[in-house]
């Protein structure tokens, strides 16, 4: 047997003032007690934790109507609260539990919390909740005091509500209702954006065209910008490559001065060690010049003196006799001139030459006066002659002397001014060498700070550009080298950037106001257009979902109405003892509506078809719904309207309706609170009958006053009234074997 509604707690609910817990067992459970004790607080308890939000319904004027009143002997409380266990061992809850739990309380502030397994949700998503499990508060799960015909006096649309929830389809219909709803919403929305888009789009184009030329403006300043970047970005990296260059030309080129400043004082400092030891030698070497100069005077002075010798000798040739002094004349002047001779050529000569041919002439001239000594004794002439000669020979031979000494000096002199002149030349060489390596190193650095002028003056020229441009200089100290086309010099890149400067100065500068204006403009309106595609998009989802909903709806529907008929007219038989009903369903037209297509005639079956419109503005298309009929007749008289039926019998129809439903589609529990209270003892008897049939498939807990619906029963609780006020229960369990006694 099902076992689906395990206990109810409830603490302040209503008469409950304090805890009381009933546990529900399989089978039927029975609640009997007086008028008055509180038996159907308890059905209000369970409809409102399913979800029931109306006070009216739950028999009260507020919210605060729940929450316990107080009594002359107990207070009243501040807040109500009841909890529903479910068992769900065999997942019958869409949840991963064995045990499902829902609670709800309320405060006299009105504020309501509601609770699944202790965790707070919201109303709406309690009752999908139920949903999807086919409970709810508003069909015949819970069917309250009085209204045993509640499915007789309700409306044809309220009817088929009823069915449908039995039958599982209240969660499509729920979802049908809130894309209904949703749909609703988003065409108010759509006609509001469309609305706002047409206000604006006049202003916009306005604005459009006076920011058709900043647009333009804005493309050339990018296209300018970039052209900028790329020239100058290029060329300032050049420039600071070669800057970097130079300078690093110029440190290296000037830690060479040190060294080489050092070699040309070491070179000048050579040079005057060897200038120091020139003065010396030189006077030396002036001084034997000047005694040379003085023996070629005195030679010349000797030339003299042999020239008046001759002369002498000529003279005393014309005075002597031919025939004794003709040899000794003839002789003497050939010596003479022999002499004279010898004499010149050899102080052309060496010193050493000088001194053989003066030897060799005085032992010629010896040998020539030997023979004729005593000629010339005997002569004056020849006397002074041949003293003369001597006194020559003996200057001559002193002259050979001094002339050898001063040629060693000389010769010393020489050599050892070659050796000053071979170390002056070198050390004046070295000098030089160092003067020119300066001179070098000098000219080297002039080029190097030339070119480091050249390139500051270039990268000032560039930076008067960039500012010009207004544009900043370190805006480009990250960009790359410039790079253009083949086909693409700097000259005309040059000439671009000049051209677009021009064009942006006969554009002029732009409104910042009207340029803010016109882009809020044109982000409001490409919002608004966005949010008309969306809402559109959608309106076309929620039509189908709606659309799709429906069929599934009226299919599932339809195709149970059938069997709920023949079920209907088996348990009206039942109950009247004969006679027919049947649920017929009828269409109403309940106005136009765009969001709902035409339904053709559900009675014969045919489902519905929706027209999808191009335009989602409302259509003068009618809406229909759909609804449910009674049509019966009863055995022994002819009727023409429900309304024609007394109370018992609208009774009777009821549950012949209700259990023709608990038959097609069998709910895990039944709340039933005195529906029997209309039945004679024979219908009691049938009432009974069919609950212990139908409690094989579907766990019932009744509130009754009827004795054969008590007999029924597995379990009976007794409400009773204490003397405070409250409502108290008492358990009882009735065995098969009709032993009673106490739980």
């Amino acid at each position: 047997m099902p076992h689906l509604l395990k206990r109810l707690e409830l603490n302040g609910f209503k008469s409950f003032a304090a805890k009381t817990v009933l546990e529900f067992p399989t089978g039927i459970t029975a609640i009997v007690g007086p008028n008055g004790s509180g038996k159907s607080n308890i059905v209000d308890a369970i409809r409102w934790l399913m979800g029931e939000r109306d006070a009216k319904n739950l028999r009260g004027a507020k919210g605060e109507d729940l929450i316990f009143g107080g009594t002359p002997q107990k207070p009243r409380l501040g807040q109500a609260q009841a909890s529903l266990h479910f068992e769900n061992h065999n997942g019958f809850f869409p949840i991963d539990t064995t045990e499902v739990e829902i609670s709800r309380v309320i405060n006299r502030d009105g504020v309501s919390k509601y609770y699944i397994n202790h965790s707070e949700v919201l109303l709406r998503e309690l009752i999908d909740f139920f949903a999807r499990a086919r409970l709810g508060a508003r069909g015949l799960v819970v069917v309250t005091q009085g209204n045993s015909d509640l499915f007789v006096q309700a409306s044809s649309r309220e009817r088929r509500e009823m069915i449908e929830e039995v039958l599982g389809l209240r969660e499509y219909q729920l979802k049908k209702s809130d894309a209904e709803r949703k749909l609703k919403n988003s065409r108010v929305n759509l006609d509001q954006a469309r609305a706002l888009t047409e206000e604006i789009l006049p202003h916009l184009r306005s604005l459009r065209r006076q920011t058709g030329r900043w647009e333009r403006r804005e493309v050339m300043q990018a296209e300018l910008q970039e052209l900028e970047n790329r020239l100058f970005g290029g060329q300032l990296r050049e420039l600071e490559i070669r800057k970097l260059s130079v300078t690093e030309q110029m440190a290296k080129h000037d830690a060479r001065k040190p060294e080489l400043a050092k070699k040309r004082q070491t070179a000048e400092a050579q040079l005057a060690a060897v200038e120091a030891r020139a003065p010396e030698e030189r006077k030396e070497l002036q001084q034997i010049q000047a005694h040379t100069r003085r023996l070629f005077e005195e030679r010349s002075r000797l030339q003299k003196e042999i020239g008046r010798l001759e002369t002498q000798i000529e003279i005393s040739k014309r005075t002597e006799s031919p025939s004794d002094n003709a040899l000794s004349l003839a002789t003497a002047e050939q010596l003479l001139r022999k002499v004279q001779q010898e004499l010149e050529r050899a102080l052309a000569l060496e010193p050493n030459h000088l001194r053989e041919t003066i030897t060799e002439l005085l032992s010629e001239v010896r040998a020539v006066f030997g023979s004729r000594q005593k000629q010339v004794e005997t002569g004056k002439a020849d006397m002074t002659l041949h003293r003369d000669l001597e006194a020559i020979s003996g200057e001559l031979a002193k002259l050979d002397q001094d002339l050898n000494g001063l040629r060693e000096r000389s010769t010393a002199l020489e050599q050892s001014q070659e050796a000053f002149h071979r170390d002056f030349k070198t050390a004046v060489t070295e000098l030089e060498a160092t003067k020119d390596a300066l001179e070098a190193w000098e000219s080297e650095r002039n080029r190097i700070q030339l070119e480091t002028e050249r390139v500051m003056l270039h990268l000032e020229e560039l930076e008067r550009q960039i500012i010009q441009a207004g544009r900043e200089v370190e805006e480009f100290r990250h960009i790359g080298p410039f790079e253009t086309a083949a086909s693409e010099s700097t000259q005309v890149v040059e000439s671009r950037i000049f051209r677009l400067r021009g064009e942006l100065a006969s554009i002029g500068e732009v409104d910042e106001t009207v340029q803010k204006e016109a882009k809020e403009t044109e982000e409001r309106y490409r919002f608004l257009s966005q949010q008309i595609s969306d809402l559109e998009a959608a309106d076309t989802d929620l039509q189908v979902l709606i659309k799709d909903l429906r069929e599934k709806i009226l299919h599932e529907f339809h195709n149970a109405l059938g069997r709920i008929n023949h079920e209907f007219a088996h348990f009206f038989e039942i109950m009247f003892g004969g006679g027919t009903a049947r649920l017929e369903i009828v269409r109403r037209e309940i106005g136009g509506n765009a969001a709902n297509a035409a339904e053709s005639d559900a009675s014969d079956g045919s489902q519905e078809a929706g027209a999808k419109r191009s335009d989602t503005s409302p259509a003068a298309e009618p809406e229909y719904e759909e609804g449910l009929d009674i049509i019966v007749k009863l055995p022994k008289r002819r009727i023409s309207s429900l309304e024609m039926l007394s109370g018992g019998e609208r009774s009777l129809v009821g549950i012949a309706a209700l259990f023709a439903l608990v038959s097609i589609s069998p709910p895990p529990f039944l709340v039933l609170d005195e529906i029997d209270a209309p039945l004679d003892e024979s219908n009691a008897r049938r009432f009974a009958e069919m609950l212990k049939d139908f409690s094989k498939h579907t766990q019932f807990i009744l509130v009754t006053h009827n004795r054969v619906t008590m007999e029924s029963a597995e379990v009976l609780y007794g409400v009773t009234l204490a003397e405070d006020g409250t409502s108290k229960i008492l358990s009882l369990k009735l065995e098969p074997v009709a032993k009673v006694g106490s739980q």
